[in-house]
């Protein structure tokens, strides 16, 4: 079974994309509202740890996951918000 390793953890093609996919579900049924959240309130919602939210979050802006809009907030003391703005596909013709 051939995987990638990043950052010590294996990701293996069909064992993991089950998780992974209902994960950025979770996250995005989460974030459509438009709604600014930390990454502590996401987690909050959707019981997904942090780190894989804010990968998901990057992932969700790259066009093969939907181009969508992220934008983020630095608030201070270390505290980033983020939203989600949805691509709505006006631009697919």
């Amino acid at each position: 079974m051939r995987g990638l390793l990043t950052r010590k953890v294996l990701l293996v093609p069909g064992r993991d994309d089950h998780r992974l996919a209902g994960q950025i579900l979770r996250i995005v049924s989460c974030m459509a509202d438009g709604r600014w959240r930390s990454l502590a309130d996401i987690e909050a919602i959707t019981g997904d740890p942090a780190a894989s939210i804010s990968a998901q979050l990057r992932h969700l802006r790259k066009r093969r996951f939907g181009g969508h809009t992220v934008n983020k907030e630095y608030l201070g003391e270390g505290l980033w918000v983020y939203q989600l703005r949805l691509n709505k596909g006006e631009d697919d013709g």
